[in-house]
């Protein structure tokens, strides 16, 4: 049954995505990560399924049970107050029949939104852009017929998959973004893109608000900043993984340089703003 206050959040959530102001969205894994993202003054708060992953010893790519996803789900749509949206992966079924079930457990949680994404394991074929359509419609009947309206983020894996040139994935994005949000979307996630002339042209050819990644991969460069995306139009921005690789990544500095030096002083720089991160879960700081 979907409550009031899940309907509410819905609506909330979905005007984010119209409003002038574009939507930042610091994507957690847990209701520890989540409640500290609110508590710095995040409008939402959205998952990323790599960090879940993670945070329970699975690699990402949907090995994750659906049973531990949606626990993991249920606990951070407790913690905090703000809309929820989660990141499904593929949907989590081999079929839309599947998805659709999977689907009745995952809105049952609470939640305002979901991603969900045309490739399974990054797989250079994408899902058939029919029967992903037929998913985001499904799971449009599903929320229309519960009474309210699920934020439907709808990621096209184009430019990570396909073999072609840069040109091609972008008419291949705009060309699957379209249809999408023909089907039921409400935004739609094109990632990795960088430059701001791509970016530009995804949002003046997608008759839908854009999402854009910013999850930084050594090498590649950052998008433009946040100031610059509005600008360029673009309605959401998505840190992804970005913060939850972060977070690995300093448990494991920390851990080499006590194994190789006998010092911390990595953990003793991280611990930095320990205070002001205390407060919101109103710790003690000795």
């Amino acid at each position: 049954m979907v409550t009031a206050i899940q309907k509410e959040k819905a609506e909330k959530f979905l005007q984010y995505h119209h409003d002038k102001e574009i939507l930042v969205l610091l994507n957690s894994w847990d209701a520890g990560s989540s409640k500290l993202i609110e508590a710095c003054g995040f409008k939402a708060a959205a998952t990323t399924s790599m960090g879940i992953a993670a945070s329970l010893g699975y690699p990402d790519c949907q090995i994750i049970k659906l049973s531990e996803m949606i626990h993991a789900i249920k606990e951070i749509v407790k913690a905090v107050q703000v809309p929820v949206t989660v990141d499904i992966e593929a949907g989590y079924g081999s079929d839309t029949d599947e998805v659709i079930e999977s689907m009745k457990k995952i809105i049952a949680t609470g939640i305002a939104g979901i991603n969900i994404e045309d490739s399974i394991d990054l797989s250079p074929e994408l899902i058939d852009e029919t029967e992903f359509c037929e998913r985001i419609t499904a799971i449009r009947g599903l929320s229309d017929s519960l009474g309210f309206h699920l934020v439907i983020n709808a990621r096209t894996d184009s430019f990570y998959t396909s073999t072609g040139s840069a040109q091609e994935k972008l008419k291949e994005s705009i060309r699957r973004g379209n249809k999408y949000s023909e089907a039921g979307a409400d935004c739609i996630f094109v990632q990795p893109v960088w430059e701001k002339e791509t970016i530009a042209t995804l949002v003046k050819e997608i008759n839908a608000p854009v999402n854009i990644l910013s999850n930084p991969t050594i090498g590649a460069g950052l998008p433009p900043s946040v100031r610059e995306l509005q600008d360029l139009g673009v309605a959401r921005l998505s840190m992804g993984s970005g913060l939850m690789k972060a977070t690995l990544a300093l448990i494991k500095k920390t851990a080499n340089e006590l194994l190789e030096k006998g010092t911390y002083g990595v953990l003793t720089e991280a611990l930095s703003p320990f205070p002001e991160t205390a407060a919101a879960y109103r710790m003690a700081t000795r």
